[in-house]
């Protein structure tokens, strides 16, 4: 009820929200981000309860000449810690590597070796921060990546209607060279084939135990400004992962509450963080998404299974916990600031002052959408 948008009954105009303290408005307007925080603790309790699967922080390929090389990191060295935070698995070692990027200082890790050795070393970062904000960029950019299961050159699936299919590749084959040059995995297959768009290739198949010769005429598709070459074939399943790659974060239905919470607190607090250092320029505004970049992310995640929306769901909802509470004249966080404004001046703000700070918000907001519009756009046709 708000006498201010239309007539309320004479019985009922005590219950009206302008005829209420400014502390009974605050109560109001935090509810709508109250209950967004509540969703994400019930959804990350949830996932504690029934147990996230994850893989361990072990480094993989570690490039010469790099932050991570000069800081002494091998293949096969876990991170368990950035700074002062424990980093049990590869989001937990992303995100506090992110963090610890914005804070402008040495990167500061505590490995475990292969031997199980523990060390502490730190990421000197050169050139410029920003870059490495960019969605992607970070562990490129520090020198490393984490440890990935070989995936073999072998066909999972053979896509309808493609070159693959009409040379005669089946589900199964193995290919272990193209045009007489030896190829190690999946990988080295997409690069040997991208780069060559309408070439006829001779791919050595193995295939129940017998060798034969395929040739494949390459299909040229058009990737953003370039032509690269495609087979239609999706590789099989990697094997199965080490038991000691892979970790389970499982908490009582008790424990589960408080580590939920404390989840959704660390989640906001990094994402206001992220928002401030955006502002700042600092952090890279690529990574503010729109609509279409969630879309994408909300149907990924949900062939994924159940607990991977959930977690999906979590994210959006600690984001919308944020911004609502921005004080921009049009969230919910604005109108709280007209409300301490209120207290601190002993009466309402002038109506000519709240619909300016409305038009401020709006134009506010519309370079927000502007910018996650954009890089929808952007990574939709890269």
């Amino acid at each position: 009820l708000d006498e201010r948008e239309g007539p309320v009954d004479p019985a009922l105009a005590s219950q009206a929200y302008n005829r209420k303290s400014p502390w009974a408005r605050i109560a109001v307007l935090l509810a709508g981000p109250l209950a967004n925080f509540l969703f994400a603790v019930a959804a990350y309790w949830v996932l504690f309860v029934a147990g996230i699967p994850a893989l361990k922080p072990v480094l993989g390929e570690v490039e010469p000449d790099s932050a991570a090389a000069r800081a002494g990191l091998h293949p096969g060295d876990e991170i368990v810690a950035v700074g002062t935070r424990e980093t049990g698995t590869r989001e937990a070692a992303v995100l506090a590597l992110l963090d610890e990027l914005m804070g402008g200082r040495p990167i500061e890790l505590d490995v475990r070796d292969d031997q199980g050795g523990t060390r502490r070393t730190a990421l000197q970062v050169e050139g410029d921060r920003r870059a490495l904000t960019e969605p992607g960029a970070l562990l490129p950019g520090l020198g490393f990546d984490f440890w990935y299961p070989v995936v073999p050159a072998r066909v999972g699936k053979v896509m309808p209607g493609s070159p693959a299919e009409r040379a005669g590749l089946l589900e199964g084959d193995h290919i272990l060279a193209v045009d007489g040059a030896a190829v190690a995995d999946f990988p080295a297959l997409v690069a040997v084939v991208q780069p060559k768009p309408g070439a006829t290739l001779e791919f050595t198949v193995e295939r129940a135990g017998q060798s034969l010769l395929v040739p494949i005429e390459v299909e040229a598709q058009r990737e953003g400004e370039r032509l690269v070459g495609r087979i239609g074939v999706q590789p099989a399943a990697p094997g199965d992962l080490p038991p000691g790659m892979r970790t389970l974060e499982r908490h009582g239905p008790l424990a589960a509450v408080g580590h939920a919470a404390a989840k959704t607190w660390d989640m906001s607090a990094l994402t206001v963080r992220l928002l401030w250092n955006v502002a700042t320029g600092d952090v890279s505004p690529k990574n503010l998404s729109g609509p279409i970049n969630i879309a994408e992310f909300a149907g990924f995640s949900a062939r994924q299974g159940i607990l991977a929306f959930l977690s999906f769901l979590a994210i959006v909802s600690v984001s919308l916990f944020v911004l609502n509470l921005l004080p921009i004249p049009i969230l919910d966080g604005g109108q709280i600031v007209y409300q301490l404004a209120e207290l601190a001046k002993g009466s309402p703000l002038s109506e000519r002052t709240q619909a300016v700070g409305q038009q401020i918000g709006i134009l506010l907001l519309l370079v927000l959408m502007s910018f996650a519009f954009y890089n929808d756009l952007s990574r939709l046709f890269s």
